[in-house]
């Protein structure tokens, strides 16, 4: 296969991306991605600091967006869809991955925690995708069309080790909700799906793997023996924004090192 036809396939050249959570982590991960691939890229996240300093980052490979947002709330989303309205007529790509977390042990286990997990992790998904659908049907047709990938996890596969009773179910629930998108877009020329990651570094999984021992245990467990690196998670993000992803929809992808074919 020529460098052509490649090109054609996985090159992303004029598009146009959105991704939540962008500042760091797996986000980041997906952005550079993205836009190393030819994509014009605004990421958001809620630090106002950390979105500026990726954004720098980013712009040093091509453009990239900072967008402060807190999505936890239904002011950050309309605002996000504004800024993004503001920019471009049209979107091809969003990246529903701004996340959260809790641990605590069932018997103490907090509504708090349990409502911020859910807000950020499903809540959200769904609402900003419908803000920016107008957007996302601009960009689409039947022979290119608008993308939206959610960001799931191998832990809303099968359940982990840790208390993190909220995030697993969140996740469970974001990969039930990308079918159900994927379903009801079809019509609009817009696929969904969603990318179930294993252990990457992050600031979700900084407590475990930046521990040495903890870090050599967990890799110890994925069967491919190693933590996941920056080129897992673009590659993935390419694929499903490319050409090469046009008629897949309806996907849960776990990115995990076949930690989700054992079950413990």
């Amino acid at each position: 296969m020529d460098n052509q036809r490649l090109q054609s396939l996985f090159g992303l050249d004029g598009k146009r991306a959105v991704v939540t959570g962008g500042s760091r982590g797996i986000g980041f991960m997906i952005a550079e991605g993205l836009i190393d691939a030819g994509c014009e890229v605004i990421i958001s996240a809620r630090k106002a600091d950390q979105v500026a300093d990726a954004a720098a980052r980013l712009s040093e490979k091509g453009t990239c967006i900072g967008v402060p947002a807190d999505l936890s709330t239904d002011d950050g989303i309309a605002h996000l869809g504004e800024a993004v309205a503001e920019h471009w007529d049209s979107l091809d790509i969003l990246c529903n991955n701004a996340g959260a977390a809790w641990v605590e042990p069932i018997e103490s286990f907090s509504p708090g925690g349990w409502d911020k997990v859910m807000t950020v992790n499903v809540r959200s998904v769904f609402f900003l995708t419908q803000k920016l659908l107008p957007l996302l049907r601009a960009g689409a047709s039947p022979e290119s069309p608008s993308r939206v990938i959610n960001t799931g996890s191998v832990n809303g596969l099968t359940p982990p080790e840790w208390d993190t009773f909220s995030y697993s179910t969140s996740k469970a629930a974001v990969h039930m909700l990308t079918k159900h998108l994927a379903k009801d877009l079809a019509k609009d020329h817009i696929t969904v799906n969603a990318i179930a990651p294993g252990p990457f570094d992050s600031n979700m999984m900084s407590f475990a793997l930046n521990d040495p021992a903890s870090r050599s245990s967990i890799a110890n467990d994925v069967p491919l023996g190693r933590v996941g690196v920056p080129g897992d998670m673009a590659g993935v993000a390419i694929y499903l924004s490319s050409a090469a992803g046009s008629y897949v929809t309806g996907t849960v992808i776990p990115v995990g090192g076949g930690l989700s074919t054992i079950h413990k």
